[in-house]
């Protein structure tokens, strides 16, 4: 088991991990934009179908155009505190031998445009937008 939570409501930490695995599984199948230009272009072209955005960049002008871009066309946006956490997600970094990652790059956007395989962790994020839809 990938030791996410399905069940609600999640534990503070689960969407992440789910983030995570969902970004792992992107990869795999090349379905992950790395990069604010790639990424704002893929938005652009609704090729996104969903969008991870670091809150730690200096540039909060580039926040709000990708805000506003998912927003006009429909595409779900998670926001995440750390701009070299997302760039540890998405490969930006080399393992070491133990396993851990080194020379980490910042991103401060990622789009995915292939889910690649279904599993545990895309139905939570899934649920995740259905829920907050709900809420509004």
């Amino acid at each position: 088991s990938s030791g996410i939570n399905a069940e609600w409501p999640l534990r503070p930490g689960d969407l992440m991990d789910a983030l995570r695995e969902t970004l792992k599984n992107s990869l795999i199948v090349d379905g992950v934009t790395k990069g604010l230009r790639e990424s704002v272009k893929k938005l652009d072209k609704r090729e996104a179908m969903l969008c991870v955005l670091a809150e730690s960049t200096d540039e909060k002008n580039i926040l709000k155009l990708v805000e506003a871009l998912c927003r006009e066309h429909g595409i779900n946006l998670i926001k995440i505190d750390d701009a070299k956490k997302l760039g540890e997600w998405v490969g930006l970094c080399k393992i070491d031998k133990e396993g851990n990652a080194r020379k980490v790059v910042r991103c401060s956007c990622a789009v995915i445009s292939d889910f690649g395989r279904e599993s545990i962790a895309l139905e939570v994020i899934n649920d995740h937008f259905k829920r907050s839809v709900a809420a509004e």
